[in-house]
Order: C-alpha cells, then sequence, then structure tokens
C-alpha cells in the first residue's frame, strides 16, 4: 500500500498515477468514520483516463510526429513566440492555444535546445520529448490554476530569471537544467487542493508526508519516478543522477507558502552583508531557489490582461475547495469563501503580504535591471486596479443597501477590508 518505491540511489519516489483525483464522494464515509475508505478503495478510484495515459508512455508509444504536433500555420505562428520567450509579456494562454495544448512540451524542448542543455548531457530528444509529455499529462488539466500552462508560465519566467546578468555569469549546465526542470514539474499532479484540505479530510498523502509540505513532497517524487521510468538521465554517471535528485528536491520544497518567512529572511540576510557568492554553488543553489519562488508567484508582475485571468483562475480553484467544504460540512478554508472573499481583496493581501517583499528583495539582487523594474511596476499598477476594483465593489455594496446606508459596524468591516 505504499505509495512509493525505492530506486538504487535511495531516493523514494511516486509511481505515476500514485495520487487519486479528488473522488470526494469519500468525504461522505469521512464525516461518518473520520478516514477516507480503505486502501482497496483508494486503488479502486485511480483515474483510468490517467493510468491509460501512463502505459501508453510506458510501453514507450510517442506521437506519430514526435516533436511536430501542429499544423504549419499554427507551428509557424508558435516559432515566431519563441523567438521572443525570453520578452516578460510572453502571452502563455495564446501560446498553448497555439500549440493545441502542448505549451510545456514544446517550450520545455525549446529551452533545452536554446541553453544548449542537450548537446552537453548527451540527451536522447525522443527521451527528452517522452518524458515532458510525461510531466504535461500528470497535471490536470480541469483545475483552473494548477495545471500545465500554469507550469508552462513558470518555466517561461524561470528561463527569464536565468538571463538576468547577476545570476547569468555564474551558472552551469546543471544549474540551469535544474532551474528548467524544477519550474517544469514544480505543482506536478496537483490535486486542486491545498495541504490542509488534504490534513482534514486525512488524505493519503498527508500521512505518507506526515502533514509536512505534503504537495510538494509529492511533486518531487513524482518528478523522480518519471525522471526514472523515462531513463532521461541514465546515461548519466549515478553519483550526477543521484545529486540531480537531490537537488530537485530542494528546489521544488521551497516552493513551499509556508517557508516563505524562512527564504526571506535568509535572502534580507545575505543582501545586507553582502556576502553572497556565486562562485560557491551552495549560493548559487540558493538563489536558484529564490527564482524559483518568485517564478511561482509571479503572476501579479505580469501585464494587466495576463495578470487578471490568472488571478480569476487561482481563486475559481479556492472557490471551488470552500464550495466543496461547505457541502461536506467541513470548515471553509481561509480565501475559499466565495460570499466573504472577493478577487480584490484576495489579490490585494496576496501581494501585499507575499509578493511585494519578494520582488524587492529579488530587484535589489539583480540591481534594479529593466526586467526587475517592469516587473515591480506591473506590480504597483496591477495593486492599483484591485483596489479600484475593490472600491467599486464596495460602492456597489452600499447602494444596494436596503436602508440606504450603511451601518457603523458595515462601515467598520468595509474599512478594514481596504487595509489588507
Amino acid at each position: 500500500g505504499d505509495a512509493r518505491v525505492r530506486g538504487q540511489t535511495g531516493v523514494l519516489s511516486e509511481r505515476r498515477g500514485s495520487y487519486p483525483f479528488i473522488d470526494f464522494r469519500l468525504l461522505n464515509n469521512t464525516t461518518l468514520s473520520g478516514e477516507i475508505g480503505t486502501k482497496k478503495k483508494v486503488k479502486r478510484l485511480l483515474s483510468f483516463q490517467r493510468y491509460f495515459h501512463a502505459s501508453r508512455l510506458l510501453r514507450g508509444i510517442v506521437p506519430q510526429a514526435s516533436l511536430y504536433l501542429l499544423d504549419e500555420d499554427y507551428l509557424g505562428q508558435a516559432r515566431h513566440m519563441l523567438s521572443k520567450v525570453g520578452m516578460w509579456d510572453f502571452d502563455i494562454f495564446l501560446f498553448d492555444r497555439l500549440t493545441n495544448g502542448n505549451s510545456l512540451v514544446t517550450l520545455l524542448c525549446h529551452l533545452f535546445n536554446v541553453h544548449g542543455l542537450i548537446h552537453h548531457f548527451q540527451l536522447d530528444m525522443v527521451t527528452l520529448h517522452r518524458f515532458l509529455v510525461m510531466v504535461q499529462e500528470d497535471y490536470h488539466s480541469q483545475n483552473p490554476y494548477h495545471n500545465a500552462v500554469h507550469a508552462a508560465d513558470v518555466t517561461q519566467a524561470m528561463h527569464c530569471y536565468l538571463r538576468e546578468p547577476k545570476l547569468a555569469n555564474f551558472l552551469t549546465p546543471s544549474d540551469i537544467m535544474l532551474g528548467l526542470l524544477a519550474a517544469a514539474a514544480h505543482d506536478v499532479d496537483h490535486p486542486g487542493v491545498n495541504q490542509p484540505f488534504l490534513i482534514k479530510t486525512k488524505h493519503h498523502l498527508a500521512s505518507l508526508y506526515q502533514n509536512v509540505s505534503v504537495l510538494e513532497n509529492h511533486h518531487w517524487r513524482s518528478t523522480i519516478g518519471m525522471l526514472r521510468e523515462s531513463r532521461l538521465l541514465a546515461h548519466l554517471p549515478k553519483e550526477v543522477t543521484q545529486d540531480i535528485e537531490q537537488q530537485l528536491g530542494s528546489l521544488i520544497l521551497a516552493t513551499d507558502i509556508n517557508r516563505q518567512n524562512e527564504f526571506l529572511i535568509r535572502l534580507k540576510s545575505h543582501l545586507d552583508n553582502q556576502d553572497l557568492r556565486l562562485e560557491d554553488a551552495q549560493d548559487r543553489h540558493f538563489m536558484l531557489q529564490i527564482a524559483l519562488k518568485c517564478a511561482d508567484i509571479c503572476n501579479p508582475c505580469r501585464l494587466w490582461d495576463l495578470s487578471k485571468q490568472w488571478s480569476e483562475r487561482v481563486c475559481e480553484e479556492f472557490y471551488r475547495q470552500g464550495d466543496l467544504e461547505q457541502k461536506f460540512e467541513l470548515e471553509i478554508s481561509p480565501l475559499c469563501n466565495q460570499q466573504r472573499d472577493t478577487i480584490p481583496s484576495i489579490q490585494i493581501g496576496f501581494m501585499t503580504y507575499i509578493v511585494e517583499p519578494l520582488f524587492e528583495r529579488w530587484a535589489q539582487f539583480t540591481g534594479d535591471t529593466p526586467l526587475s523594474e517592469n516587473m515591480l511596476n506591473h506590480l504597483r499598477r496591477n495593486k492599483a486596479k484591485w483596489r479600484s476594483l475593490l472600491h467599486k465593489q464596495h460602492s456597489s455594496s452600499r447602494s444596494n443597501d436596503h436602508s440606504g446606508q450603511v451601518t457603523g459596524s458595515q462601515e467598520q468591516t468595509l474599512n478594514e477590508e481596504e487595509t489588507p
């Protein structure tokens, strides 16, 4: 019943398909017995569709047109977009449409080639493609936010950060490959609900990882499983692959939002003391962790049209979780109550307490480069737009009040909400 397999290197990995979709019929059992079914029930509820995708790949079956899945018109437009993949206004939603939903595979194949990783690590192109299809297939397309398009967006942002002169001048091919792989797989097999939800519904992964970085551990171990299944790095020395697996874990685990202050305090200390030595592999790895954290939450720093889409998507995912919690008489998680937690208020709080502190330190590290200044400018403008929308919502709420007046307690609540 253990969802893990031990490889020769000793790192535990997840089997593909070991994470069932969140089948909320099981929650009916939760309220009665406090448990999510038996192991037999969990096994029975594994997604047949995902098993089918996995089995085809494990048998070595790849698309006939291995690297070119599009017709010529769309492929030409996608290629044109890839020529500008280092631009911050890159529209990942358009790119995903042009690649027929294969944005992650297409982007990674291109970036591995651009950065010379295929030649440096002597990678087999068909094997690389097979691995990337595995990763893309293991994202859940029904998630509004945590899906393969989000992974592609984070990967494109990571590519931009890896080109920042302060970092790029010291990066090795291993650093670049680790950064891109971690970005592509950092949310693989995300169920569309958060860690507290898994804990309170007694999901088997919460028990497996003892309620600590449950999702991040699963993303990492699933990635290791796919690397081994695809044999992408099988030709490399054992000690090299073992090091890659461990460093991938360190990068992906850094995306746990519960560790935000830990990384911010350490980054602030390095910057204040001016003791970062990027010639040192340990310091380079730390800055790769920071870069991945920035890429993971960079949506508020994008152009408004892109940023707004991401905001609506992540809140839709929150609200779906809240609706399920309400349906099954569970306590509704913070930010998941659609009646109380509006998109503008969620975004303003997120920008104020999470995004701004991190990106201000990142700009301090990079030295106020054009990219950093551009991101901070977008962040400030987007925050102002959300504040304006929040004000309009409050004004509309006042005008719809039956008495035509806002009571003292309501006024106090509005003031509190306007100051997150």
